[in-house]
């Protein structure tokens, strides 16, 4: 029996979160235009199972009966992305209103529930005709997503509770224009750099429209790996602070005013006079997503990077393959709060979570006590930082359903509930009771 979980301050915001393209399905319906995922995703060989997100959870016809699962749930947010091209199928020009209807059903079921609404407004899902114009590598798509960023707040602005700019944009430029292996299949290497910049211009010129149309506040969710460098050579401790200049530093230090780390802007001609000063734009919060810690060390001889990734030892893995390392959790939320001091704003983990294959038992539930370890270890790694004096606000689990993971299709399970995707049942995991009953005593509070 693991020991009772310590409390949380008062306000702590418990939360799950979602994407569009990985639950919602419908692509087809009411107007929805293509994204660089459908593209993607019908490529052959993109994806491991040959699968799309056609229909994934089939949650835009099913979203009442997901909402009914987040009132279960107790929670007190609901983290979802609007999928741009359902809101603006061409990914400029006119809202489309059968598209933005359907977020707007979604809001006011739950405000109805008495779940904060928490809206990210891109999750990668670009409009296809805006990365036929040139994608992330243009800087017209910085002012394309200000626009539709405009056009959403117009119609949600007095309802969402909390306001995300962009997810994860270091894994979207790495990940989709660095490598290759997400949508949209770019392999530029370092000559992804635009797509960083525009990204972040893209986030302020969103910030500025956001703060015209919502008193809510606003916020960027990164995704951050703590560097564990392996190795004693000056070189692999070069090696790691490249990696972490990359990772870490390239989408937080402009965020919060002080310019690109060294070395990382290869083109300076793109960051024109006023781009900092806009892309520093005050947020209210930083959203933090944590899975594992990333090793590192000197590159190969013949390496085209500056390190080499190389895996950790002595963790317990999930079905990803990533090591399951709450303390890397503490040590990054520590490193933030070191690092940026007053400029750091208040914090919200705003995605935690890990794949493991579940499956019903003979006794038809979905037992995951591997999922319960990992969420226990990383709400203490977080109470561990609020005692170290870091301003944590909020967990946010990934996610509340197994869903289409992206390159992987459906062969990894991050969701508090089990999906079977044939049918389109839902079955709620041990995980999800066990989540229940913490938030239940977070907000009793402490026995007397």
């Amino acid at each position: 029996m693991t020991a009772p979980m310590p409390q949380f301050p008062a306000g702590f915001r418990w939360g799950v979160s979602t994407s569009a393209y990985q639950i919602e399905g419908a692509v087809d319906a009411d107007g929805r235009g293509p994204s660089i995922w459908d593209t993607f995703a019908h490529s052959p060989g993109r994806v491991v199972d040959g699968s799309t997100g056609d229909v994934a959870c089939d949650h835009y016809h099913r979203h009442r009966a997901d909402v009914a699962l987040l009132s279960g749930l107790g929670v007190d947010a609901y983290r979802f992305s609007v999928a741009w091209p359902r809101v603006q199928p061409s990914g400029s020009g006119p809202v489309n209103a059968a598209g933005l209807d359907f977020y707007d059903r979604l809001v006011d079921d739950l405000l109805a529930h008495g779940i904060d609404p928490v809206a990210t407004l891109y999750h990668w899902d670009l409009p296809q005709p805006l990365e036929d114009s040139g994608g992330w590598l243009a800087r017209d798509t910085a002012h394309r997503f200000a626009a539709y960023a405009d056009l959403v707040a117009a119609r949600l602005g007095d309802r969402v509770r909390l306001w995300i700019t962009l997810n994860e944009p270091f894994i979207h430029m790495s990940l989709g224009y660095g490598m290759g292996v997400h949508a949209p299949g770019r392999m530029l290497l370092f000559d992804a750099f635009p797509v960083a910049h525009h990204q972040l211009l893209g986030h302020g010129l969103a910030v500025a429209a956001l703060r015209t149309r919502t008193t809510s506040p606003v916020a960027v969710a990164n995704n951050y790996s703590p560097v564990r460098v392996l190795g004693d050579t000056d070189a692999d401790r070069a090696a790691g602070v490249a990696y972490e200049a990359l990772h870490n530093r390239l989408f937080t230090d402009p965020l919060l005013g002080r310019g690109y780390p060294d070395g990382t802007v290869t083109d300076p001609s793109l960051v024109h006079d006023g781009d900092l000063a806009a892309i520093a734009a005050p947020i209210d919060v930083l959203g933090v997503n944590y899975y594992n810690p990333t090793g590192v060390r000197a590159p190969a001889d013949d390496s085209p990077l500056p390190f080499d990734l190389v895996p950790l030892d002595g963790y317990p893995r999930t079905a990803f393959d990533w090591p399951v390392a709450p303390d890397g959790l503490h040590e990054l939320l520590g490193w933030l709060h070191r690092s940026y001091g007053d400029a750091l704003p208040p914090i919200e983990i705003t995605e935690s979570g890990c794949a493991y294959d579940d499956a019903p038992g003979p006794d038809g539930r979905v037992h995951d006590p591997d999922r319960i370890a990992y969420l226990d270890g990383h709400l203490r790694a977080v109470r561990a930082a609020l005692d170290d004096g870091v301003d944590v606000r909020g967990y946010f689990v990934w996610s509340l359903l197994d869903n289409w993971e992206w390159a992987e299709g459906f062969t990894k399970r991050f969701g508090l509930v089990h999906v079977d995707y044939a049918s389109q049942a839902r079955t709620p995991k041990s995980s999800y009771a066990w989540l229940r009953d913490v938030i239940a005593a977070a907000r009793r509070g402490p026995a007397r």
